[in-house]
């Protein structure tokens, strides 16, 4: 059982009730996965949602790590033979790492200092005369401790020491320690400049060669960019205070009079506070920053990521896709509905080979004996040139042409999986194939890539790898269970992601449907090896069935829930096919007769939901779009056009649209709408289609500025 103070602690800070966040914990120790509790264990959480749960999650295992970091300390100081009654209730009281690690700071070994140096002289007994501040006569007391053989030779030397014995002692005060940090986190300035020599390779950073502002104010991407340009050698970054509004506070703590001794005291706060506690709260503060800025940046990333993960799918259809190229030609692959590679050739309908005629001919052709009902064309280079092509031919029969954002494409071709999959073609078959099935069905396809290789985040580089890996682990493994998966068509990559698999198990499904051919029920999974009750338990849910003989088992109602439908239709004299078929009999069904220690009403009410709509995609419908016929190239662009886009990225300070000219725009968070927006995803979303004007062009550095204040911002996503 976790620590109850660490359940309580949860509960408040999340303002959740405090037996709901024991049983998450206790689910999440027992090996249940996020999108499972979320959706099968709603009574023992109070329907907490998978952001909820995760911050359960997370919150514990950071006080985990406090734990583990006070257990080394009270070890610490008990070899020391330090420990006292007091000390070790502070340190078991402390509530967060800083406030540990400041209780410890006076205790914790470190190399020789200054104030170490002095106490080796024998200097501590006139530090602490001074300090007490109780005598005027500091120089006639500090003869004293003149001690030629350990290295103090004058009064002088002795009181200097005696004050880097206080200056560090007021360093490692907790309490100043905390008042400082107070101060910093309220009024701190990060400020950077320019490196001296540096302003012409730096001129990326040009905005940041003299810039300040509040640092609890600095916006996440700011932040980053002034880490990037230092960590690139370009700016020197610091975080500051007023220095005299400090001192005050330290000089509040720390003198008790107006003596010669209460002036040394002065003298050793500025000392301490220039070498010791300023430098140590500023590193604090950028560790702080940086955290807080990568969370933001990860935040950004992960929702960017959900959308472009729950992007409407095309859905199973006869695919031609393109990878349009000039010179190499355009790679062209014909999938069947289930993404199954058919035919693959080379066309070169653009310069310098100019084939146009030969490549419509064969792409007549090929539509015509692979029945193709859709052509997805990458939006790479040549994509608008091809896609104009498509545009113009005849076709027989009605076939949608599409762009399809095709980064990322290369990685996956490039990609151990993609050699696995197709080990008899080159990358470039392999990349077309990637554009169709994304048309097809993007989920499907864009969890075979590495998330942070699919361009839609800011900064993602600069920040913590290990966050950014957890968080969009998390994102792609919520999606992957929110939509659910089709176990007979699935790949291995998208079976990995499912609750409670894993790539093993995935591994064993895809050889067991190999050797086995299709599952025919869920039960059936048990016959998979290593697949066991917990694996079942947390899995099948998620896990579809198109074409079982149990109606549930194409549904999202777990396998621990069938009985109750079962019941319920008895009640109703009827089948289970009738239940999902006749809204009137669901109608009359009274859920509270069927209310059990295992079934409470929120599953109930889902499983009615689901008998309405059996295993119902939650992504939307897919809708046609199409760029201007007369815009290609972004000198064709001219301020003042109004176009139509689609967003391929959001960040915190403003949003790109993908406007077909091989250069996406940018909408300033300050051109979003009519109004003030603080965040982007407020108005937009990820592949929404929005209309923009243009309100400036610069070709020089390939950059267009547009504006949505006067358009129509509704979502269409």
């Amino acid at each position: 059982m976790i620590n109850d103070k660490y359940t309580k602690l949860i509960a408040v800070e999340l303002n959740l009730g405090e037996g709901f966040v024991q049983n998450t914990i206790n689910l999440l120790e027992g090996g249940a996965t996020i999108p499972f509790i979320a959706r099968y264990r709603k009574e023992m959480t109070g329907s907490m949602d998978e952001v909820a749960i995760a911050q359960v999650r997370d919150r514990l295992s950071q006080l985990k790590d406090l734990d583990s970091r006070r257990i080394a300390i009270i070890k610490s100081l008990t070899e020391q033979e330090k420990l006292t009654p007091e000390l070790e209730s502070a340190v078991a009281n402390a509530v967060s790492m800083a406030e540990l690690e400041d209780i410890y700071l006076p205790y914790k070994p470190k190399r020789k200092t200054r104030a170490s140096i002095a106490r080796e002289k024998g200097l501590g007994p006139l530090a602490d005369l001074i300090f007490s501040q109780r005598h005027d006569d500091v120089e006639n007391r500090a003869e004293k401790f003149i001690d030629p053989e350990k290295g103090v030779n004058t009064a002088v030397e002795a009181i200097q020491g005696a004050c880097d014995i206080i200056a560090e002692t007021i360093n490692e005060d907790a309490y100043a320690r905390k008042r400082i940090r107070h101060l910093f986190e309220k009024e701190s300035q990060i400020s950077s400049r320019v490196v001296k020599g540096k302003d012409q390779d730096g001129i990326n950073f040009e905005m940041y060669f003299d810039y300040h502002e509040h640092l609890h104010r600095a916006p996440s991407h700011r932040v980053l960019a002034m880490f990037r340009g230092e960590n690139e050698g370009f700016l020197r970054i610091s975080v500051e205070v007023n220095d005299e509004q400090a001192h005050e506070i330290l000089e509040r703590m720390f003198v008790k009079g107006n003596n010669a001794a209460s002036k040394l005291v002065k003298e050793a706060i500025k000392d301490s506070s220039k070498r010791l506690l300023f430098p140590s709260i500023e590193t604090e503060m950028r560790q702080w920053a940086k955290l807080k800025a990568d969370r933001e940046a990860i935040r950004v990333f992960a929702e960017n990521m959900r959308q472009l993960l729950l992007a409407p799918p095309l859905g199973q259809k006869n695919v031609l896709a393109i990878d349009p190229g000039f010179r190499t030609g355009c790679k062209i692959v014909c999938l069947d509905k289930q993404g199954k590679l058919l035919h693959n050739e080379t066309i070169y309908p653009h310069p310098p080979q100019n084939e146009v005629k030969e490549a419509i001919h064969k792409i007549k052709s090929l539509v015509n004996a692979y029945k193709i009902e859709a052509i997805a064309i990458g939006n790479g280079t040549a994509g608008r040139e091809t896609e104009r092509l498509i545009r113009a031919i005849g076709f027989d029969r009605e076939v949608i042409a599409l762009a399809v954002n095709e980064s990322g494409a290369s990685v996956y071709s490039a990609s151990a999986v993609a050699r696995k999959e197709f080990p008899d073609y080159d990358i470039t078959v392999r990349g077309s194939v990637s554009i169709g099935r994304r048309l097809m069905d993007p989920l499907a396809e864009l969890v075979k890539i590495e998330p942070k290789s699919i361009g839609v985040g800011q900064y993602q580089h600069d920040v913590d790898q290990s966050a950014l890996m957890q968080s969009l682990e998390d994102t792609v493994v919520s999606c992957v269970n929110r939509v659910g998966v089709e176990v007979n068509t699935a790949s291995e990559e998208l079976l990995t992601y499912v609750s409670g698999l894993g790539p093993n198990l995935a591994k064993n499904i895809i050889s067991y449907r190999n050797e086995q051919g299709p599952f025919k029920s869920r039960s059936e999974f048990r016959k998979v090896p290593r697949f066991g009750e917990k694996a079942f338990e947390q899995s099948a849910g998620f896990l579809r069935i198109r074409d079982a003989k149990n109606p549930l088992d194409r549904s999202s109602v777990h396998p621990e829930s069938y009985a109750v439908v079962d019941q319920m239709a008895k009640k109703m004299k009827c089948t289970i096919d009738d239940l999902m078929s006749k809204s009137e009999l669901r109608l009359q069904i009274r859920l509270d007769e069927f209310v059990s220690e295992k079934a409470g009403m929120p599953t109930l009410q889902d499983i009615m939901l689901e008998l309405a709509k059996p295993g119902r995609d939650p992504r939307q419908q897919f809708e046609m779009f199409e760029f201007d016929k007369h815009i290609h190239a972004i000198g064709d662009l001219r301020k003042g056009m109004k176009l139509s886009g689609i967003v391929t990225n959001i960040t915190n300070f403003g949003i790109f649209v993908d406007l077909g000219v091989h250069q996406d725009g940018l909408v300033h968070i300050s051109q979003l709408a009519d109004r003030f927006v603080k965040d982007p995803n407020e108005v937009v979303k990820l592949n929404q289609k929005v209309k923009v004007e243009v309100l400036e062009v610069d070709m020089e550095r390939k950059r267009i500025q547009l504006t949505m204040k006067g358009q129509d911002t509704k979502t269409e996503v």
